[in-house]
């Protein structure tokens, strides 16, 4: 009977549950341990027909990053309405974005360790997931400011660099909510909005921190505070 219905299970439906089995895997023991006898067992087929289906480990590896960096760009889009103000939209997809590493965590391994430690064809799908998410965010900090009535607005180059700060922080503070037990999707994407959106306000308000001047030479170092 199980015969039959391996045969009988499309092959859409197969190849997802060889995926389900590799994601699992490799975000547990890491790309180089991984087994396809592991895989296959986990999959509840045969080792042959995972290589029928996804010709080796490493296109099977490919396959996995491809399907867990799709998901995750997905979620991000689906997550925010564009109708709503930059910070709502921008903590929309802050919670989606936490809310899917920490339903995923074996995914979020998969894409923020093991692909961008194992090769530059693994690593580059990862960085064109991570380019469509830096955009979305640019584009949220640009309306932001419009929003404000900058006049002028921000610099392009200060909005990508906010936008790739942003984003950074948000792959950290995903990798340490995973690996600390009791911090929610919510509290992270908290978090994070109250670490940029409160500077990024200020900002949309014209009120930028700046560095302190530089000392004379020969002279002791003050305290900035007290300029």
């Amino acid at each position: 009977m199980g015969a039959v219905k391996t045969k009988r299970m499309p092959r859409a439906v197969r190849e997802q549950q060889m995926l389900d089995a590799a994601v699992r895997t490799f975000g547990q023991r890491g790309y180089m341990a991984a087994s396809m006898d592991e895989i296959a067992e986990l999959a509840g087929v045969s080792k042959p027909l995972v290589y029928l289906y996804l010709n080796s480990k490493e296109d099977l590896f490919t396959a996995c990053i491809r399907r867990e960096a799709g998901a995750l760009a997905e979620a991000v889009r689906t997550g925010v309405r564009r109708e709503l103000p930059a910070d709502r939209q921008l903590w929309d997809g802050l919670q989606a974005f936490f809310a899917h590493t920490a339903a995923h965590p074996d995914g979020w391994s998969v894409l923020h360790i093991q692909a961008r430690t194992h090769g530059e064809r693994f690593a580059s799908v990862v960085a064109a997931m991570r380019e469509e998410i830096v955009a979305f965010v640019t584009q949220l900090i640009a309306v932001a400011a419009r929003e404000a009535h900058r006049d002028p607005d921000l610099a392009e180059a200060e909005v990508a660099g906010l936008a790739e700060a942003l984003v950074g922080a948000a792959e950290s503070l995903a990798a340490w909510a995973n690996a600390t037990p009791g911090v929610t999707a919510h509290q992270a994407a908290a978090t994070l909005m109250n670490f940029a959106w409160a500077g990024l306000g200020n900002l949309m308000d014209a009120r930028p921190w700046t560095p302190p001047l530089p000392d004379p030479p020969g002279t002791a170092p003050t305290d900035p505070r007290v300029r």
